[in-house]
């Protein structure tokens, strides 16, 4: 009996100091370099920006209150106030207000520590910022443009709570095994606006982020774990949904059997993005992606079906509400 009290003490002591320890780690601060971005008052430098954050970067998706997304879908350019909010297993995560308010938005950031944020992850205050806005690669004109953009907005006064984490989020905050990620070498200055493959592939990687919900990932730890771009991501009904489907990512890659684009040729594929919404609680911003512009869509097209083809059948996108899915 007072070996089986001292086992039960110690299983106490050993979860009272885990819990101790992951409420003191769960915020860990973290340091990254300022990126040498100035915003431009040039007004091509500004619509580049707006076509970015409205268009392929979709910024616009999120960075808005949650009952005007559809207003921004439906072409209604509001400014981005935030207010977007995700409830997942990590926890609650909400998009910020980055109108050039001082009191509300980034009116007191300055150009380097909004760099730092979409280049880094790290915010203005050290914190880690999970991986939503996986802009690491953007070019520094690009950067530059979106910048730019976001400071020429008007300010709007709109409160925005921060984004809290669950127990498992803190844990796996405190534990490493989310945190900022960065470049993974050095950005270029610019990248050619073109028609080709090389251009589609910065745009499906590092502008539009494709890849991010047409690849498998870890809803826990947001880390991909599929090969890119063979879909197979799932992604659970919204609470807030009138519909309450679920959606399940198609394989983009040029697979013969199991590729969903595989019989698509160009005309179709600039066709279906520019077609809008058919589903209204689709993850997909449909909105921001039918502004892109052809040529880019042309670019997006080549290189997808560049690919090296990849046999990941995904029978099915879409199921209704209470209707299960497969396992992931």
């Amino acid at each position: 009996m007072k070996l089986l009290k001292r086992i039960l003490l110690a299983l106490v002591i050993l979860i009272l100091g885990l819990f101790i320890f992951i409420q003191l780690k769960s915020n860990p601060k973290y340091e990254a370099p300022y990126p040498q971005i100035k915003a431009s008052t040039d007004s091509a430098v500004i619509a580049r920006g707006k076509y970015l954050a409205y268009g392929p970067a979709h910024c616009g998706s999120c960075h808005v209150p949650m009952d005007k997304i559809m207003d921004v879908e439906n072409g209604n350019l509001i400014p981005l106030s935030g207010g977007w909010e995700l409830e997942i297993e990590p926890g609650t995560f909400r998009a910020p207000n980055i109108t050039p308010d001082k009191e509300t938005g980034i009116g007191n950031l300055s150009d380097g520590e909004l760099a730092r944020t979409l280049r880094y992850m790290v915010g203005s205050d050290g914190r880690c910022i999970f991986p939503f806005m996986p802009f690491a690669e953007l070019s520094d004109e690009d950067l530059t443009a979106v910048i730019s953009f976001v400071r020429s907005q008007p300010a709007v006064k709109h409160v925005v709570k921060r984004s809290e984490l669950t127990f498992l989020g803190k844990a796996l905050s405190a534990f490493g095994l989310i945190k900022p990620e960065g470049t993974k070498g050095d950005p270029p200055k610019f990248v050619p606006i073109d028609s080709t493959a090389a251009y589609g592939k910065y745009l499906a990687n590092y502008v539009a982020n494709c890849v991010g919900c047409h690849t498998n990932r870890d809803l826990k730890t947001g880390k991909l774990i599929g090969k890119p771009f063979s879909g197979g991501f799932h992604m659970p009904a919204d609470p807030l949904s009138e519909d309450g489907k679920s959606y399940i990512t198609p394989n983009l890659t040029p697979d013969p059997e199991t590729g969903w684009i595989k019989d698509w040729d160009e005309q179709a594929f600039i066709k279906r993005l520019h077609g809008g919404r058919v589903h209204k609680s689709s993850p997909m911003p449909w909105g921001a992606f039918g502004r892109i512009n052809e040529l880019e869509l042309k670019a997006i097209y080549r290189y997808l079906k560049s690919l090296p083809p990849v046999k990941n059948a995904v029978k099915k996108t879409v199921y209704e509400r209470g209707e299960k899915m497969p396992e992931g």
